[in-house]
Formats: structure tokens, C-alpha cells, sequence
């Protein structure tokens, strides 16, 4: 899937289906990924300690296997969300976004590239291109990139109605841990807070036609259906460290239980998009 076709899928409100990587994978992964049905990957950069040369690598092996490759940005930089789409990025997700400003800035620098300065100001504010033949050019120059705004704080679910109205948006990706650390619930996703808040964020987007998922780091499979359900078109779920840690505790540990008698030890909850991560709500997986 290209990122023309992930956007149009979003937009007709379908689901789509991906992963968070953090690792990356080696050189196997996106063939295999591909084979396995992901719409798409985000390739982490806010967590994950990775340079410009190994992004650039993996974009290209995940969009050559037909598995559109969205990067996660390590912060709200116009500079670095146009890095990663001339790397030839499907998409950029931005963490934390709190303000119109900032998602105008985003929009700038990858739905209009290459134009820049007071041209790019009159795009992006009002709507006003040098002309018409400017305005064609700049829509197929660019026909891959998505932008996924992350919600993650009170401020970011307050000025949330006023983001959404900013031309270019593709989806609203809620951070869950974020969310609970901002709002004084840490870690709390069953908190009525959490709940409300959750549920806000996909009235609002649903109101406005905008796709919106949550990035299911842990928790049960259950949980994250019972959100989904609720109106999650952007379906990202766990990641490669987290899904390793899981396959080696549920297979390789009842291995060595049934062999040695030694129970599994430690948790894999903690493996998360930064490892901080301490899932408490239904974990039966």
C-alpha cells in the first residue's frame, strides 16, 4: 500500500492496520511484513536511537515491498518532518501537538513542499497559491505524505476542534501514556479521566470527519477492541520489541517450564514505545 492509498482509505473512513518499529528490523522485515498484510510501519525517531542514513534505508525497503513507511519525528520541527519525506517517508507522525501553529508549520513543510517563505505562508493560512498551475504542481508533487497529528495532553484535547480544521490533517493518533502523565492519571487507562478524554477525542474527530486511532502499546487484545471498536480507524498495535518479548515469554518460557520447571520471570509490560511502560488494565496476553 502507498501512501496515496493509505490516505484514501483514512479519509473514506476504512481501517487501516499497522506497527510501531523500533528496532527497524533487518533486512528481511519488510518483505515479511508485507507478506503478513501491514498497511503500514512507523519507523520511530522519538525513542528510538536512530541517524538520518538508517531512516532513509528503511523507508525505501518498506515502500519497495508495498508497506507504507510512516516515520515518528522526535519532536514538532518543520526541519526534520521535511528530512524524512525527502527520504521518501509515506507519512510523518508528530508527538505532542498542542496548537494550530504548530500543525500549520507541519502541513508547510511536507503537503507543499517545495514551497517556501511568504508564498508558503499564503498557502497555508488562506489558502492562496502563486496559482491555480502551482496549486495542481504542489498536489502531485506530493500525493504519498500523510500527517498524523499525536494528542496527548489537555492542551492538545482543548484545541483539538481547531487543528482539525486545518487543511492537510490525515488522522489523530492519541498517545495513551502521555495522555494519562499530562492529565495527573498516570498510567491509569481505566480511569473515568482517561475514558472521557478517549471518548472526547473521537467525537471530536468523527465530527469532523477526521480518522483517529490510539497506539496500543500493551494491554489485552481485548482492550484494544473494545476501543477500536468504538471508532478507531487508525489501528496501531504494539510494536517489534513488544511482540518479541511476548512470542520468547508465551513460547520459549513455556518451553523451559515444561522442560526445566522454571516459571516465567519478569514482565514484558514494561517494553513499550520507550520502556517505561506498566500496563495494568486487563493484561492477559
Amino acid at each position: 500500500m502507498r501512501g496515496r492509498e493509505l490516505r484514501a482509505k483514512l479519509h473514506a473512513g476504512e481501517r487501516v492496520y499497522g506497527i510501531a518499529m523500533e528496532s527497524y528490523g533487518q533486512p528481511r522485515f519488510p518483505k515479511f511484513f508485507a507478506d503478513v498484510g501491514l498497511d503500514y510501519v512507523w519507523l520511530e525517531s522519538e525513542h528510538a536511537p536512530v541517524n538520518r542514513e538508517t531512516i532513509a534505508w528503511a523507508i525505501q525497503a518498506y515502500a519497495g515491498n508495498g508497506v507504507a513507511p510512516l516515520v515518528r519525528i522526535p519532536e514538532i520541527s518543520a526541519a526534520r518532518a521535511a528530512m524524512v519525506v525527502d527520504a521518501g517517508a509515506h507519512g510523518v507522525i508528530v508527538p505532542y501537538v498542542e496548537t494550530v501553529e504548530q500543525v500549520r508549520a507541519i502541513v508547510g513543510a511536507i503537503k507543499y513542499r517545495p514551497l517556501k517563505g511568504a508564498a508558503l505562508t499564503a498557502a497555508v493560512e488562506r489558502g492562496e497559491f502563486p496559482n491555480p498551475e502551482t496549486k495542481t504542481y504542489l498536489e502531485n508533487y506530493n500525493p504519498d505524505v500523510n500527517l498524523i497529528i499525536m494528542i496527548e495532553s489537555p492542551t492538545g484535547v482543548r484545541n483539538l476542534p481547531d487543528i482539525l480544521k486545518v487543511p492537510g490533517v490525515d488522522a489523530i493518533l492519541i498517545g495513551p501514556h502521555d495522555l494519562t502523565v499530562s492529565h495527573g492519571i498516570a498510567e491509569q487507562y481505566e480511569h473515568p479521566l482517561f475514558e472521557q478524554t478517549v471518548e472526547h477525542i473521537i467525537d471530536t474527530c468523527q465530527a469532523h470527519q477526521i480518522a483517529v486511532g490510539m497506539h496500543f502499546i500493551s494491554g489485552s487484545v481485548d482492550w484494544a477492541l473494545r476501543w477500536a471498536r468504538r471508532g478507531f480507524t487508525f489501528i496501531s498495535y504494539r510494536g517489534d520489541a513488544l511482540f518479541t518479548a511476548r512470542g520468547i515469554r508465551s513460547e520459549l518460557h513455556y518451553l523451559r517450564e515444561q522442560l526445566d520447571g522454571t516459571p516465567a520471570a519478569g514482565s514484558t509490560d514494561a517494553i513499550g514505545a520507550s520502556g517505561h511502560i506498566h500496563f495494568q488494565t486487563g493484561d492477559s496476553t
